[in-house]
């Protein structure tokens, strides 16, 4: 089967991916110019964390993330299997109880054991959560491992493109810019930063809590770091505001204040595609299949979500190897 595929961020590779693997041959189309940036993609934040998140999304968050970081892994090589650690100052201590009631799967950690996980976090919470089953990649590398490996296995994918070339199947993975055609498709802002702040170490994400501006710090290697969290219901692709800035920047400064003195990077901002409930689907209309709505979970709920999509598409016939 001939498959066109129209988007070629996390959704779009994905999917490529698990059809590929089921012996279609595949081509990526993209209108951006493969540059990245261009892509809600490359300011996702990579974190493998279904139990967290399920703090506050559905169930299936957990269903269809838990085996995301093993997908990864055996595509791109690129996954840190070192859990989350989840920490909230003393005045937000009633936040990681709540925390706390609505995951699974953490151990809970005095001040000692968060010590332990992060030597430069000594001193500074007298408890904590891991999840040790969690894991994190960075977005820009693992999305260019997957590409390298698609296009080693001969599939085609090409930039700077509006038009796909005729195929049996037609898969739209073009994320809020469906929202052409998928009505009750909306946009959710998220802004973040990139920081260098070789004064401190993390080995693992850290998700700082509190009431109004949670934020999530990720190690991206050699003092660098990615720093996000918000979340507004708006479609604007490109503005970021100096409130979220300073909310972030501020909240930085509460896990650590070393942070007060990192180096602005990037700062990026996007709109992540969501339904009404939060949820991906894989849908058909106007004869083609659409894989979107993967809201903040891009890199956690992708691949199960291609994997969906490629079952319905070349079903695997009983008998078959």
């Amino acid at each position: 089967m001939r498959v066109s595929i129209i988007g070629a961020g996390v959704a779009g590779l994905a999917a490529a991916a698990a059809l590929a693997e089921r012996g279609a041959a595949v081509t990526v189309i993209d209108r951006a110019s493969g540059q990245g940036s261009e892509q809600c993609s490359w300011w996702a934040g990579g974190m493998l964390a279904p139990w967290c998140e399920a703090e506050s999304a559905e169930d299936d968050v957990i269903t269809l993330g838990r085996d995301a970081a093993d997908w990864w892994q055996a595509r791109t090589g690129a996954v840190v299997r070192r859990g989350t650690l989840v920490v909230a100052p003393p005045r937000d201590r009633p936040e990681l109880t709540r925390f706390a009631r609505r995951t699974e799967n953490h151990v809970v950690l005095n001040a000692d054991g968060v010590a332990a996980l992060e030597p430069d976090l000594t001193g500074r919470f007298s408890t904590g959560l891991h999840f040790a089953e969690e894991a994190h990649l960075d977005p820009r590398q693992a999305l260019a491992a997957l590409r390298d490996r698609l296009i080693k296995a001969g599939l085609t994918i090409r930039y700077s493109a509006d038009v796909p070339p005729p195929a049996d199947l037609l898969v739209d993975c073009r994320g809020l810019a469906a929202a052409d055609t998928l009505a009750d498709l909306r946009g959710v802002k998220g802004e973040m930063l990139i920081l260098r702040c070789p004064d401190i170490a993390l080995s693992r994400p850290v998700r700082l809590l509190h009431p109004r501006h949670p934020i999530y710090i990720v190690p991206r290697g050699e003092g660098v770091f990615m720093l996000g969290a918000t979340m507004i219901e708006s479609g604007d692709r490109r503005r970021a505001t100096a409130r979220s800035m300073m909310e972030l920047l501020g909240a930085a400064y509460a896990l650590h204040p070393a942070l007060a003195e990192a180096e602005i990077m990037e700062i990026g901002v996007d709109a992540r595609p969501a339904f009404p409930d939060n949820l991906p689907r894989v849908t058909a209309q106007d004869g083609r299949l659409y894989l979107n709505g993967l809201y903040r979970h891009g890199f956690l709920l992708a691949p199960a979500m291609a994997e969906r999509l490629a079952q319905r598409a070349l079903p695997i016939r009983e008998g078959a190897a």
